[in-house]
């Protein structure tokens, strides 16, 4: 089948806890993804819905933009995919990352799956696209081989200003020394596991460094803290009913896809801001009525 992992590929993945450089979209494809991304920061620079953009770009974009939803869903993606979580597939999130040229923006060392409410399940992975050069320079991310066979490690909240994730979450004592760097050219991405230390350095390049991130897992996960969670299935079937299904957003920013929006990101936010001493930005809940 075109577009599956190849056994070498596999073997990276299971051995190091990521694998980069994979096809996903050619760069004119690429190119024009970008353009659409900017095409909604610039129609919707004051947001939308009583929500920031920023908010709708990091959490759960795809259940109001059918440009995320549809990424998501790109055989050429799932195909890989597949390749290593096998033939049924759900979507739990889809995130947009971008660092402005020259910022000082970061993503410390973590573990994604941290907070996720999930365990320490092996059964999910993250695609990583990439819309723009993610470059050394462009600040692309770095990994830790090996590192997802460790059990889920101690973060600390920073909330640090600079740091893209949710609450400045880290994980002290790395040996940076020992990073892989995952740069990725237009329409390339990387996939990695949800226990793999990774981050990544501002972006020192003359243009923004966009990435999209997509949360495969399959039916067998199951949110330990809240109870069923909600995913949309891409691939296959949910044989086990583990999920509340989802189908995409009707189209952008349809005033029931908000309703939905609200009611998914009310019942997660418990599991994804838990224990923070902090107020969480990203997971705030109130939105236009």
């Amino acid at each position: 089948m075109v577009g599956t992992l190849d056994a070498a590929q596999i073997k990276t993945y299971h051995d190091k806890g990521f694998v980069a450089g994979l096809p996903a979209f050619t760069s004119t494809e690429a190119a024009d993804l970008r353009h659409r991304v900017e095409a909604l920061e610039a129609d919707h620079a004051d947001g939308t819905a009583g929500y920031d953009l920023n908010q709708l770009f990091r959490v759960n974009g795809h259940l109001l933009i059918p440009l995320l939803a549809d990424v998501s869903r790109s055989p050429a993606i799932l195909d890989q995919v597949a390749s290593i979580l096998g033939p049924d597939l759900l979507v739990w999130s889809v995130e947009l990352f971008i660092k402005e040229p020259g910022t000082q923006s970061i993503v410390s060392w973590h573990q994604d799956i941290t907070y996720w409410g999930m365990g320490e399940t092996d059964e999910e992975l993250t695609a990583w696209i990439a819309l723009s050069d993610v470059s050394v320079q462009a600040g692309c991310m770095r990994f830790i081989p090996g590192s997802h066979k460790n059990a889920i490690v101690a973060h600390e909240d920073t909330f640090d200003e600079d740091n893209l994730l949710s609450r400045g979450q880290e994980i002290a004592g790395i040996d940076e020394s020992t990073a892989e760097h995952g740069a990725l050219s237009p329409g390339q991405m990387s996939f990695h596991h949800g226990r793999t230390f990774h981050a990544s350095s501002p972006n020192n390049s003359d243009d923004r460094r966009i990435g999209l991130a997509i949360r495969y897992v399959t039916p067998g996960v199951r949110q330990s803290a809240q109870g069923r969670d909600y995913a949309m299935l891409v691939r296959g079937m949910d044989k086990e009913n583990g999920w509340i299904h989802l189908a995409g957003p009707q189209r952008l920013f349809d005033p029931e896809d908000v309703a939905l929006y609200r009611e998914v990101l009310n019942h997660q936010t418990t599991t994804l801001a838990a224990d923070a001493e902090g107020m969480v930005d990203l997971y705030k809940t109130e939105g236009a009525t």
